[in-house]
């Protein structure tokens, strides 16, 4: 292999064939299947746009009711799973039950062999339903309460907020978390998404493909961002802050990076960034307004006159934690918020890998030395 051929981080490398989403960085446009994310997250649903994504097309009414039951009764979990939930220390981050939780669903759940068509699917129906009781418990359970029960007349947006807080939500509380479901549910080869495809590309059970896809979700350049853009606006405090805030951290360090800001693919603003920061507005006004909403507004503007020039804006990573938090939901269940939505895209790659598949196999560019001596231990110093 030529070392000129090498690309850190697999930067503009093909590694898979998809048909699933579309990216263009350039022009702010994502789609799911040809859809615009924006019109799916104003006009669908979590639970239909989980379809379009793993079956490839829009269901029927009759197919996306059958959906919704079939996600329903598979929302509870097996008892000894709590149980295992219990067994975590408290100050276990959500993302590491989970990651926990998911794989030891491959013992309560065991996977036949991967090419039983059917089988794939019920595990893909009790991934999707088992995914946010599972978040919902860990962080009940943390706390000191009882985990509920799940609520079988709520879809999946509004049972997660009832699981969490006991209570149901307001309709554009509902509203706002299931488009925060549907932009977040796929972005074709990320980095989790890459790492569902390697481990499905072994035929290890869907299980053990989704846990090491929520590993990979866990780190701060990836879904871990949420959460620092919150520590950082929590940082800055008021929005009349934000000048002299940015320009005592470039003097610092020119090349500050301002968290919630850039994005790998996109040279514009994120196209899930606007929809989430118009969600946000409408939820705004029909409650309290966010002080911390109205910093990001005011650090989005400033650093526009900064950072736009080289292409960096905010992506969605920027307003959604604020719109958590403000939720009332604790800042390190973001990311799990995060992994719930994926759960969608990465079943849909997870099913997309398995035909023709073939076990990933990169090659790597030798650095270390060449013909080197073993010596003895007794003549080492």
């Amino acid at each position: 292999m030529n070392p000129s051929d090498f690309r850190p981080g697999l930067d503009d490398v093909p590694a898979a064939k998809s048909a699933i989403s579309f990216i263009d960085g350039k022009n702010a446009i994502l789609s799911y299947r040809g859809i615009p994310v924006e019109v799916l997250a104003r006009e669908s649903s979590y639970e239909e746009t989980a379809w379009l994504l793993i079956k490839g097309e829009l269901p029927t009414p009759r197919e996306l009711a059958q959906f919704h039951a079939d996600l329903r009764e598979r929302r509870p979990l097996h008892h000894d799973m709590k149980e295992l939930l219990r067994c975590l220390p408290s100050t276990t981050h959500p993302m590491a039950a989970l990651q926990t939780a998911i794989a030891a669903s491959g013992g309560f759940y065991p996977s036949r062999s991967v090419t039983d068509s059917a089988h794939n699917w019920e595990a893909t129906l009790r991934l999707l339903a088992t995914t946010p009781t599972l978040v919902a418990a860990f962080d009940r359970i943390r706390k000191g309460q009882e985990p509920l029960e799940p609520n079988p007349s709520l879809d999946t947006a509004g049972n997660f907020y009832y699981m969490l807080f006991g209570k149901e939500a307001s309709a554009a509380t509902r509203k706002v978390i299931d488009a925060s479901l549907v932009l977040h549910a796929e972005h074709s080869l990320n980095a989790s998404t890459f790492t569902a495809r390697v481990t499905a590309s072994t035929l290890a059970n869907p299980y053990t493909t989704m846990s090491s896809a929520i590993g990979s979700l866990t780190g701060p350049l990836h879904g871990g961002a949420n959460e620092e853009v919150v520590e950082m606006l929590d940082e800055i405090g008021e929005a009349s802050h934000v000048k002299a805030w940015l320009d005592g951290k470039r003097a610092a360090n020119p090349s500050y990076k301002v968290m919630g800001m850039g994005h790998r693919v996109y040279k514009v603003k994120d196209p899930r960034a606007t929809v989430v920061q118009e969600l946000a507005e409408k939820m705004f006004a029909e409650t309290a307004p966010s002080a911390k909403y109205a910093t990001a507004v005011e650090l989005e503007k400033y650093c526009a006159g900064i950072y736009g020039v080289k292409g960096v804006y905010p992506n969605v990573d920027f307003y959604s934690g604020v719109i958590y938090q403000a939720l009332g939901i604790s800042t390190d269940v973001f990311t799990p918020i995060f992994a719930i939505a994926r759960m969608a895209g990465w079943l849909a790659h997870w099913h997309e890998q398995l035909v023709g598949n073939r076990i990933f196999r990169p090659e790597a560019i030798y650095t270390g030395k060449m013909e080197a001596k073993y010596v003895p231990l007794e003549e080492r110093n």
